[in-house]
């Protein structure tokens, strides 16, 4: 029979134990999240809706989208015990210098609009954390701007295949004189992507005031009034006139006659290092790309924002890699939202990734401290599936580590 006792003060004291207050709203909302999902439902309630939906949905009916992140979902690993595992090394070579942890930030259009603070925000983390940062020609902060405020951070510039080569070589001349290291060409924007949900909710660059963005304005005004007491949107590093829609500023940037020598052309001109090939779909286009002078490719599809039958970059990786992967690094993107997503891809041959929509999730959640929260959580995540798999470094990882469905797992409810 148990003994007991009328209950004592030192009885209650080792449960009474509150925890601190904390009364910054930007650490306690962020203390809360431990997964990238997590910083997503913050950006999702701290941002008008058609704003969020710019980052998080996809093109047409969202089938590449959602397979992408089924098929992460259903990876395997194999897992190995009675290993030490107490000193985990994550650092990667990128293009021939060493990142503290193996992704990159892929340049990404209009941050301002997602939070105020924008790619100035984004560079300082990714100088933070020792990683690669991507700046797009059609940010909200010019080539200057980021380059003075992340003077340290490794910078790519995220650029196309032009029309106007003569603007082009203006744009170009900026970031080969500011440092900006590697450029980074995007391959699949010829015509834009059918984001649907972007007409629906009649989304322009900037926001225009309706009955519509009235009320949802209403349901978040700390956002409305960061907008409205900061700069104006505009694209200093590009010539786009406000206002338009995502169509149509895509449109104004695409180039539907680009060609391989366009890219030759591109290559040739930059002075600075390597350059990038980004949005290949297949081992083919790779080998293109790669005897025109690409340092490295990215298997991409436009994070399942163009072209929504294109084949998913994680099944390709390994025939890419075995097409091309002794000449030049092999990357991809797309649906990544989890340290394990980092590691399959490298178990597959990748060099590492390109993360884009995670960033802005935690952007939107947290400004500068919301993209540091991302790289923490997918650095923990990391760490962890590698101790589970009884490895200490990313080199020691193989495709015999990890196991990919044969078959395409359920892709589960449209997003619409």
């Amino acid at each position: 029979m148990v003994a007991r006792h009328i209950p004592r003060w030192r009885d209650f004291k080792q449960v009474l134990n509150p925890e601190p207050i904390i009364w910054d709203p930007v650490e306690r909302r962020l203390g809360k999240s431990h997964t990238i999902e997590d910083l997503r439902r913050i950006a999702f309630r701290r941002t008008p809706r058609a704003i969020f939906h710019y980052v998080d949905r996809g093109s047409e009916y969202e089938v590449q989208l959602r397979k992408a992140r089924a098929l992460f979902r259903a990876v395997e690993f194999e897992p190995s015990v009675l290993r030490d595992v107490a000193e985990v090394d994550v650092s990667r070579e990128i293009l021939g210098k060493r990142a503290e942890l193996p992704w990159v930030f892929s340049p990404t259009g209009v941050s301002r609009i997602t939070q105020h603070e924008g790619e100035v925000a984004v560079a300082r983390s990714a100088e933070r954390f020792g990683i690669p940062y991507g700046l797009s020609n059609i940010s909200t902060a010019s080539i200057e701007e980021v380059a003075a405020a992340a003077p340290n951070a490794r910078k790519w510039f995220g650029f196309s295949v032009p029309r106007d080569r003569e603007a082009a070589k203006r744009v170009l001349d900026r970031a080969l004189n500011h440092g900006y290291e590697a450029l980074s060409v995007a391959l699949d924007t010829a015509t834009p992507g059918a984001r649907l949900q972007d007409r629906y909710n009649g989304f322009t660059i900037p926001p225009k005031i309706a009955f519509k963005t009235f009320v949802d304005g209403a349901l978040h005004p700390n956002w409305w009034f960061n907008f409205l007491t900061t700069e104006p949107i505009s694209f200093p590093n590009v010539e786009i006139p406000p206002g338009g829609s995502v169509h149509q500023i895509s449109a104004a940037i695409g180039n539907s006659s680009q060609t391989i020598e366009g890219f030759e052309w591109l290559v040739n001109y930059w002075a600075n290092g390597p350059v990038i090939a980004k949005g290949v779909g297949t081992a083919q286009d790779a080998r293109r790309v790669v005897d025109a002078g690409a340092s490295a490719v990215v298997l991409s599809a436009h994070g399942g924002r163009q072209f929504d039958q294109a084949p998913l970059p994680l099944r390709r990786l390994p025939s890419v890699v075995a097409e091309v992967g002794h000449q030049a690094e092999v990357y991809i993107d797309g649906g990544i939202l989890n340290g394990a997503d980092v590691l399959a891809a490298i178990a597959l041959g990748a060099r590492g990734v390109f993360v884009g929509r995670a960033y802005l999730y935690g952007l939107m959640a947290g400004g500068a401290r919301g993209v540091d929260r991302v790289n923490e959580i997918l650095r923990e995540q990391m760490l962890r599936s590698l101790r589970y798999m009884g490895l200490t470094s990313l080199d020691q990882l193989t495709p015999a580590h990890v196991t990919l469905p044969e078959a395409q797992p359920p892709i589960g409810r449209s997003l619409a």
